[in-house]
C-alpha cells in the first residue's frame, strides 16, 4: 500500500497472517510472498534485503522436513532472517536446536515476556503448542526473550549471523504496541548488511 519501498523482504509463507504483511508495508517494505517449499537459491535470486519466516500451524519438526535445509542455506548466505511463531521454531531447528510439545499451549493476548537485554516486560499475543528447547541450542545461539509464566524460550538470535526470531506475535499488538520495535530491529539488521 505504500509507494516508498525502502527494503525488499521475501516472506516465506508457512501460514502467514495478513497483518504481518501490513506491518512490513507500514515500515515501507516491498514484500514478496513465496511458498514454504521455495528453494533458497530461488529466494536469493529475487535479491531480497531480508527474509521473513512466517507463523503457521502444526508441529515444527514436520514442517522442518522441507523447511530446515532452505533456512540453513539462507543462513549460510548471511541473509538477514526474522521469524515469528512457527518461523521462530523453524529457525531454532535450522540452527541446531530441538523443539518439544508444551503440556499446555500458549493461547491468548496477555502473556508477559521478558526481553533479557533490556529487562523490559512485553505483553504479548500467543497461539502455539510447541517451544524451542534452550538446552539444545548450540553455543553460537542465544536466548533473547523468556515467557514469565513458564520460563519457555520466547526469542533467540544467532551471535554472528543476522538471524533472530520471537515465539509470540508482535504484530498482534495486545498491549500498547509493546513489540513493534522488532520490525524496526529487523530493518536495522538489513540496513547494516547493506
Amino acid at each position: 500500500k505504500n509507494n516508498q519501498n525502502s527494503f525488499h523482504v521475501v516472506a516465506i509463507d508457512y501460514g502467514i497472517k495478513k497483518n504481518i504483511l501490513r506491518y512490513f508495508s507500514d515500515f515501507k517494505c516491498k514484500v514478496t510472498v513465496v511458498s514454504c517449499k521455495t528453494p533458497a537459491d530461488k529466494i536469493l535470486s529475487l535479491k531480497p534485503d531480508g527474509v521473513f519466516l512466517s507463523n503457521g500451524p502444526g508441529d515444527p519438526a514436520a514442517t522442518g522436513k522441507y523447511a530446515i535445509q532452505i533456512i540453513q542455506n539462507l543462513i549460510k548466505n548471511k541473509m538477514p532472517l526474522f521469524g515469528i511463531c512457527l518461523g521462530h521454531q523453524l529457525l531454532g531447528l535450522a540452527l541446531g536446536g530441538k523443539t518439544y510439545k508444551l503440556k499446555f499451549g500458549h493461547r491468548g493476548t496477555n502473556h508477559p515476556v521478558k526481553h533479557l537485554a533490556t529487562d523490559k516486560i512485553e505483553i504479548t499475543s500467543q497461539n502455539h503448542g510447541f517451544a524451542v528447547d534452550p538446552g539444545s541450542l548450540p553455543s553460537d545461539v542465544m536466548v533473547t526473550h523468556l515467557n514469565l509464566y513458564d520460563g519457555t524460550v520466547e526469542g533467540l538470535r544467532h551471535k554472528s549471523r543476522p538471524a533472530f526470531a520471537v515465539q509470540y506475535h508482535p504484530e498482534a499488538s495486545p498491549g500498547p504496541h509493546d513489540a513493534d520495535y522488532l520490525f524496526g530491529l529487523f530493518l536495522d539488521v538489513i540496513d547494516e548488511r547493506r
